[in-house]
């Protein structure tokens, strides 16, 4: 995970695919994929202002170098493959 200010985050393409989750106070939101399921980011309940999010969601993100973590063909980070080619571990 990463922090950003929000104004510095912005969700340039895919928000149709975003589902919001809030509980408790309302205050913190949690972002997820529609499709795969995926925490792609969430507004903090500590700091409001700031956003978490999930370094393996970032367009050009190269993750191969991390070790036994699962991904698809390196730019789509999910475990689901709507495309159907192999996971690479």
């Amino acid at each position: 995970m990463g922090s950003a200010p929000m104004k510095l985050l912005t969700i340039v393409s895919g928000k149709k695919f975003l589902s919001t989750y809030k509980w408790n106070t309302n205050i913190a939101e949690h972002y997820f994929c529609k499709i795969c399921g995926i925490n792609t980011h969430h507004k903090r309940r500590s700091n409001p202002n700031e956003y978490g999010f999930n370094i393996a969601c970032i367009e050009g993100f190269e993750m191969s170098w991390i070790e036994n973590a699962p991904y698809v063909d390196n730019t789509k980070m999910s475990l689901v493959d709507i495309n159907n080619s192999k996971i690479k571990k």
